[in-house]
């Protein structure tokens, strides 16, 4: 892993020059390690930072954080500490509310915002939690975790595991469903959203709900797969990412 003097953001490639910097925003029970693919698939070209929440991880000795506006306004935090360079954001689901929250905070204390915001497998916010969001107890936690499907649902099946993950997986999905949105004006940044085709939490409607919170939307982008198609197409993702932020592959 790249030195990255930050308690917030990981880096797992090297980097050097004035690249872009992608902002990264892990799903609920996830952590920075879940952008180490999409980091490789973008590297040299763009300088990928994933945000490490409390509760996980390096960090799994710090209690978890239970309010997204408060992860948000942390990380707006330590994203004004860094030196000034162009940046944008990628969330993926949970990661996607905390992106957008995160922006609201840069434009509301006027500091620097990112250039674009990509926020995946999401759909827009609104002012009640949907009912996935409003788990209650373990059982009902973890089912909805193998409906979602990916990788990070394999733990459910290692008791030692999902012993170790359960804290901040209840963490996560307390956040989210105590998060309410609060109406404000549009963000003026290029917003562009994606999804999987079959995932079973986000229609395309769901997604595009997301442009109405931009005065510069762009579009939605859908792929094959269920609500982590991340994990299986992370090239088309790649070449996406790439295409929308207008940094095309060096040579």
């Amino acid at each position: 892993m790249s030195a990255l003097d930050s308690r917030w953001l990981r880096r797992f490639q090297s980097a050097e020059g004035d690249q872009l910097r992608l902002i990264s925003f892990p799903h609920a029970g996830g952590a920075a390690s879940t952008y180490l693919g999409l980091s490789r698939a973008l590297a040299p070209d763009i300088d990928v930072l994933a945000v490490q929440y409390p509760g996980r991880q390096d960090r799994r000795l710090e209690p978890a954080l239970t309010s997204l506006t408060h992860l948000a306004r942390a990380v707006a935090e330590e994203l004004a500490r860094l030196p000034q360079r162009p940046y944008a954001f990628f969330g993926h689901s949970m990661g996607a509310v905390i992106a957008y929250e995160t922006a609201r905070v840069l434009t509301e204390f006027d500091l620097p915002t990112p250039r674009r915001l990509i926020l995946s497998g999401r759909g827009a916010p609104r002012p009640e939690p949907r009912a996935g969001d409003r788990l209650n107890g373990d059982e009902a936690l973890i089912a909805e975790i193998r409906r979602l499907g990916g990788t990070g649902s394999r733990v459910l099946d290692d008791p030692e595991l999902l012993e170790m993950v359960m804290p901040t997986l209840r963490a996560d999905y307390q956040a989210l469903g105590s998060y309410r949105w609060v109406p404000g004006p549009p963000i003026d940044i290029p917003l562009t959203v994606m999804m999987g085709t079959s995932d079973p939490i986000v229609t395309v409607d769901d997604a595009r709900g997301w442009l109405a919170h931009s005065t510069r939307p762009d579009d939605v982008l859908t792929f094959d797969g269920g609500h982590f198609y991340l994990d299986t197409h992370l090239p088309s993702v790649a070449e996406a990412v790439r295409t929308v932020l207008g940094q095309p592959a060096t040579v």
